[in-house]
């Protein structure tokens, strides 16, 4: 079924929202146009770094191998004509699952080659969760990496009414699976298309049109079943375009990969920005965030880096380790070089005329390049951080050391951005401004963001209904956000364009008993703001008489991404700050010191309420941190609400008893 604005059917041909001027007026064209684009300019340039640990070798001993673009495009070429050899059609989905590497690469854009949609499921997703997507999205062939993400599939494959062949590329397949299809190894399936002739596949890449779907990102799910956000080719190419050229980046930009390919945000700024760059992106292991991550990027020296917040966060407790370390003149010299730092961070925001503090470079020679260095970030020129909220805090900190992390917003919706900093134009604590080549506007009942432009996606795939609750008639895309901007505007872009932040979520809104609309992500923001040792929170109290907030501290965290009980970080700064002796999250529950500090923090956060009704009456310390493993948070990090409330639900209606 489709409109004007929208389709939700995987062969639809969506007209594009072409502008008069500008970015929104650039010439419409294909995924696979710009992948020979940038073969022709930068064939013989680094496309894909990364190591091999078959066969035992840890990460550490194996060396670097590279794929060129050239090399990468003929690998993606023989994806496809493998997939072409099982009868694969047009419009027709595959399914990938797997941590970022070479194959996930070539995976995907070799189902685009074929005409094909892929598809990327989150590793962590349950069996039952991986069937629902596959089944959805009716994918013939699905990709795992390895023998523990086979298992999902193997257990239900009889349930998998479309799928064709699995392809696993990690190890061997186990003697004895049976599915009822084949199970191929990497290498067996590149070797199926080996008849079918490259002009088979030249002929699908060149019937593929600007206005048709190449990309199905399943959301998250905050609630209910994903649904699938279907990204046409114009929808990427655009989107990636518009946004690189905003920032300082060319042929020789280099990106780390880690975050997972199946989100939007990963395959604009690791595959399809870098595709109109010709640049470098290097492979993580699959532990980066269990670690190894800061290896990695002392290895690369990446120029670009994009971290979820709780990826700075866990950059910031360590450091914040470190800090409580260094006693004497270098605890001085620390505290100083910060100041100079933060300072010279205030004065470069948007407005605030520029210039740099008197001590500046001295601090930068002492301080700021060896942090950065240590952090393999000493050649970063774009750090971003997006996908879920960020405290002011964690911004402010790494600012104090001259590491500015530039703040987006966006969603799967709109092909990930809608708004972000430039280098040229930030400011802490917001967003940014609408993507150039953007329409912008505020429904004045309700504060909703809404936006229009080339980015917005075709429709959820089989679902007019949901589709035409988010895009209305107009094209006007309906974010769910409730937002503010400032008046220091952007003239490339229509309507409202000036710095923006979001202040909640319009279904997330609390409506207490006196029927007042409280946005909770606002009062959470402000106790994160307050209390630093806070990892997460959550404000409840919907038709009830007051508010209350369950908060989790900072605490240490199991190989396996399990929350523990052990305080850690700014949890163990509040305890030498307070005098507490706790070392746990139950010793710090029981620790009167600690009630007293959270008691004077909620007075302190009440006091700059702008009403009554925002104001928090009870609290309870929970027993551990919110994870993706613990249900409370998707595999983005945001904060599952409904999932969360009943999981705690003793714990809040204790608060109300």
């Amino acid at each position: 079924m489709s409109g004007t604005v929208w389709a939700t059917e995987p062969h639809a041909d969506l007209p594009i929202k072409m502008g008069t001027s500008g970015a929104a007026a650039k010439p419409p064209t294909t995924v696979f146009k710009v992948f020979q684009k940038a073969v022709e300019n930068h064939g013989e340039n680094v496309a894909l770094k990364f190591k091999d640990t078959s066969g035992g070798v840890s990460a550490d001993d194996a060396p670097w191998q590279t794929l060129t673009w050239a090399q990468f495009y003929m690998e993606t070429l023989r994806f496809g004509k493998s997939l072409m050899s099982l009868g694969f059609a047009p419009h027709r989905s595959i399914n990938i699952i797997g941590f970022n590497s070479t194959e996930w690469f070539i995976a995907n854009m070799g189902a685009i080659a074929a005409g094909g949609i892929p598809a990327g499921i989150y590793t962590s997703n349950l069996p039952e969760a991986c069937q629902y997507i596959t089944n959805h999205s009716e994918a013939e062939v699905v990709v795992v990496e390895n023998e523990a993400q086979l298992d999902k599939f193997v257990k239900l494959a009889a349930t998998l009414t479309s799928v064709k062949a699995i392809v696993m590329y990690r190890g061997n397949v186990p003697e004895g699976t049976d599915c009822g299809f084949p199970v191929y190894t990497w290498d067996q399936f590149m070797e199926l298309g080996g008849e079918i002739p490259d002009s088979s596949i030249q002929e699908r890449i060149e019937a593929q049109k600007p206005g048709e779907c190449c990309s199905l990102i399943y959301t998250s799910g905050t609630t209910g079943k994903p649904k699938a956000v279907m990204i046409s080719h114009d929808n990427m190419t655009w989107t990636a375009e518009t946004l690189t050229t905003q920032f300082p980046l060319n042929e020789t930009s280099r990106v780390v990969s880690y975050l997972p390919l199946s989100h939007i945000a990963a395959q604009i700024l690791d595959m399809h920005g870098p595709m109109f760059l010709g640049c470098t992106v290097a492979f993580a292991q699959p532990d980066a965030l269990k670690g190894s991550l800061v290896k990695t990027l002392r290895e690369i020296r990446p120029t670009v880096f994009f971290g979820v917040p709780r990826v700075w966060e866990k950059m910031y407790e360590k450091m914040q380790e470190v800090g409580r370390s260094i006693k004497g003149a270098k605890k001085s010299i620390s505290t100083w070089a910060k100041g100079k730092g933060l300072a010279h961070a205030r004065m470069q925001q948007y407005g605030a005329g520029g210039g740099v503090p008197c001590g500046f470079g001295v601090a930068n020679a002492l301080a700021f390049s060896k942090v950065k260095a240590n952090l393999g970030l000493d050649q970063a020129t774009c750090c971003f951080t997006g996908a879920a909220p960020i405290a002011v805090e964690i911004i402010e900190y790494f600012a104090s050391l001259n590491i500015h992390i530039l703040e987006l917003f966006g969603q799967s919706e709109c092909t990930g951005p809608q708004t972000f900093n430039t280098a040229e134009a930030w400011k802490i604590g917001t967003c940014g401004r609408p993507m150039a080549g953007t329409e912008s506007k505020l429904v004045p009942e309700t504060g909703e963001l809404c936006y229009r432009g080339r980015h917005i996606f075709m429709g959820y795939m089989h679902n007019p209904e949901k589709t035409a609750e988010t895009i209305d008639e107009d094209g006007w895309m309906h974010s769910g956000d409730v937002a503010t901007f400032d008046e220091d505007g952007d003239d490339r872009t229509e309507g409202p364009s000036g710095f923006m932040q979001i202040t909640g979520r319009i279904k997330e809104l609390i409506i207490t008993a006196g029927g007042e609309n409280v946005p909770p992500v606002l009062i959470e923001n402000e106790f994160k703001t307050e209390l630093p040792c806070i990892a997460n929170c959550m404000v409840v109290g919907d038709k009830r008489k007051f508010l209350s907030i369950l908060i989790a501290l900072r605490s240490e965290v199991a190989e396996d991404g399990t929350p523990t009980s052990k305080l850690a970080g700014d949890s163990l700064t509040a305890c030498e700050k307070i005098g507490s002796t706790a070392t746990t999250i139950e010793e710090a529950k029981a620790d009167p010191k600690w009630t007293e500090y959270i008691d004077k923090a909620v007075k302190a956060c009440n006091n700059r309420t702008t009403s009554n009704a925002q104001r928090v009456a009870k609290w309870a310390l929970l027993p551990h941190d919110f994870s993706v493993e613990g249900g409370e948070l998707t595999p983005t990090l945001k904060l599952k609400r409904g999932p969360a409330s009943e999981k705690y639900a003793d714990i809040i209606e204790g608060l109300y008893a």
